[in-house]
């Protein structure tokens, strides 16, 4: 039968490219997961190093299986990664993101050191190397040894699970079909059992026979996230010799160029966040717990999709967008600059991407690129390298739709925006250039160009952070005041532009771009609604939290803008309740009645004890008045001289 041993402990580490047949190499001790880029990457300092590292483990086997094979899995090393079992080459690896394995049965000794080379040095060969975010180098996921029997569940194709479960909605039934991909001899017989939440056994079928299942119980996204379970088992002369299982979610989806998204037959209007996995003194080497967390998060401010931003995540975050209910929209890092030399990497972590998520409900969308038109070369095999990923996403995987995110900048009418089922667009009108209203314009003129396209959002946002503030908010000032402006602007526009698939606001979470110099913390962009570390949800995640959430809520905006100067002392509240009740000093200063934004204007006391209420719901600050500006609130200007996709 099949094992898993995890790795992850007692590795070492060294930070250079060395020759691992020497005997004096100064190895440090470190534990997987791992990145040599954790404060480097995120500094904005010109310390960040991209290079070739080595990690080494003395390892010791024990195959319960006579005559089994073992297999390497690495769930993530960025971005290329070679392998050696006892100095020999056991193979190569060129994608940061995505599960490979590597049959080792024939290089195991009885003493055995496993060596791994991982790169992220520059390449025209790999995805990504020009974008907005740090490219850590490591082995940042789990490591594990499989042992199975010598007759197995497909562990090397594309690093999936060696099923692939396709469910059909039809009517109130759901046609089932399950693909098992298995090494050995022919006469293997397949088990496939179906389970539902509570452990019953719904129904078997057999190896890629649609099967009818009756009265299912819907995956719902948020509202009710339904998870059936499939268990397939390897049959050898009347023995189990091995064993798969994944989860799975009967649900119909579509869009409609007029109305949007579809969910289960009925309008859904889709409206959430990207986001990316870094943080803060770990860059991407992150645990469960943190995922864990990130999903809270996203949770709590209502949102009900994700566009997993610009790499295949961890399956672990998959599975709990399954579980949470969160419509996904999952992609490959072919981003900014086309590269004629990785065409095939971009097949191959399309390929790995679709087959290693398949089975997860929550992904409805296969993001093929992104703002790829940055730089305009060689457009013409950029187009047909776009076609070849569309057609392999409908050629792997028929069920769901394909998209893409363009560049601000890129006119309607390119070509590139007409290739995938659905488009949308990162578009930052008001943040880098002025004018909210350019927003409406630039969606008119589109739909006036293509009604029947389906379109959506895939980016917008304003740098916002929680240390700068002003009475006076202006575009460029990093405020967390000019940044509520903005996501007001747009909240308002979002709910007269109905026919969008889906809005994804620029970031939950602040992350790393190691050559960004903006907003006084240099290394970093400050698009998200929370802050890097995860320790500060801004004023504007408490505006999408009233826009999308039904459980009471108010929140003072400003706490952090303690000292301020004037007569008149404006205060903002959010809430998602009809009424709000502002007190100062224990005072109350008026009721009023508004939609999510509510605004009140009163004489400044020294000292003002504010207090909003709502109902059973409350929140409270302290505002100081001063007589000149604290100059801590304001941005000090630098010399950004580049950025990351820029370099």
């Amino acid at each position: 039968m099949r094992k898993i041993v995890n790795i992850n402990k007692d590795w070492k580490f060294i930070k250079e490219d060395i020759d691992i047949k020497r005997d004096d190499i100064n190895f440090e001790n470190v534990n997987v997961p791992h990145t040599w880029n954790a404060i480097d990457g995120s500094d904005g300092g010109d310390d960040y190093y991209r290079g070739r590292c080595w990690y080494r483990k003395e390892i010791s086997f024990d195959n319960p299986n006579e005559d089994g094979k073992v297999f390497l899995e690495f769930k993530g090393v960025n971005s290329s990664c070679e392998v050696y079992l006892n100095k020999k080459y056991v193979g190569r690896h060129d994608g940061g993101y995505s599960t490979f394995r590597f049959d080792i049965t024939d290089f195991i000794e009885s003493v055995n050191v496993l060596d791994v080379a991982a790169d992220n040095r520059y390449t025209d060969k790999v995805y990504p190397q020009k974008a907005d975010f740090t490219f850590y180098g490591g082995i940042y996921r789990d490591v594990n040894v499989i042992y199975v029997a010598k007759d197995h569940f497909d562990l090397e194709y594309f690093g999936g699970e060696g099923i692939m479960i396709t469910p059909k909605v039809i009517d109130n039934n759901g046609e089932l079909t399950v693909k098992c991909f298995t090494k050995g001899e022919e006469s293997l017989k397949v088990d496939i059992t179906i389970y539902d939440r509570d452990n019953n056994i719904v129904t078997a079928l057999e190896n890629g026979i649609p099967k009818i299942v009756e009265n299912i119980h819907l995956w719902d996204s948020v509202d009710d996230p339904y998870l059936y379970r499939t268990v397939a088992k390897l049959i050898k002369d009347g023995d189990v010799i091995d064993e798969v299982s994944d989860y799975f979610g009967f649900r119909s989806f579509s869009v409609d160029p007029k109305e949007g998204f579809f969910l289960n037959g009925r309008k859904y209007p889709l409206h959430g966040v990207c986001r990316h996995q870094d943080r803060k003194n770990m860059g991407n080497a992150i645990t469960k717990a943190e995922h864990e967390e990130d999903i809270e998060i996203i949770k709590e401010i209502g949102a009900n999709t994700i566009r997993l931003a610009h790499y295949q995540h961890d399956d672990y975050f998959y599975d709990l967008c399954d579980k949470y209910g969160f419509v996904v929209w999952a992609e490959i890092p072919y981003i900014s600059r086309h590269m004629v030399n990785a065409n095939d990497n971009t097949v191959s972590q399309m390929t790995e991407l679709i087959v290693q998520e398949y089975n997860h409900p929550s992904i409805c969308f296969w993001g093929i690129s992104n703002e790829i038109t940055m730089f305009h070369n060689d457009i013409k095999d950029m187009l047909e390298n776009h076609k070849k990923l569309n057609d392999l996403c409908h050629e792997l995987d028929p069920t769901r739709l394909t998209t893409l995110a363009c560049y601000s900048v890129c006119a309607p009418f390119n070509k590139s925006a007409h290739i995938t089922d659905v488009v949308s667009w990162n578009l930052y009108l008001g943040w880098y250039v002025p004018g909210f209203f350019l927003n409406n314009v630039w969606f008119w003129f589109f739909k006036l160009l293509y009604p029947k396209r389906v379109i959506g959002m895939s980016e917008y946002g304003a740098e916002g952070m929680p240390n700068l503030h002003s009475l006076h908010p202006r575009r460029g000032d990093n405020t967390e005041e000019y940044q509520i402006k903005y996501h007001e602007y747009m909240l308002k526009f979002y709910e007269k532009a109905k026919y969008l698939w889906a809005t994804h606001v620029w970031n939950m979470y602040d992350f790393a771009a190691d050559a960004r110099n903006q907003g006084g913390e240099p290394g970093m962009n400050h698009k998200g609604l929370v802050t890097y570390d995860r320790k500060t949800k801004k004023d504007s995640f408490y505006l999408y939290k009233a826009y999308w959430t039904k459980e009471p809520m108010v929140h003072i905006t400003g706490k952090r803008f303690e000292n301020r100067t004037g007569t008149k002392l404006n205060v903002k509240v959010y809430s998602n309740q009809e009424e709000v009740s502002l007190y100062n000093n224990g005072t109350l200063i008026e009721t009023k009645k508004a939609d999510k934004v509510f605004n009140f204007t009163l004489p400044m006391e020294a000292v003002n004890n504010l207090e909003a209420v709502s109902g059973n719901v409350k929140d409270s600050c302290t505002i100081n008045h001063v007589d000149k500006p604290d100059p801590s609130y304001k941005l000090h200007k630098v010399d950004d001289k580049t950025k990351n996709w820029q370099k």
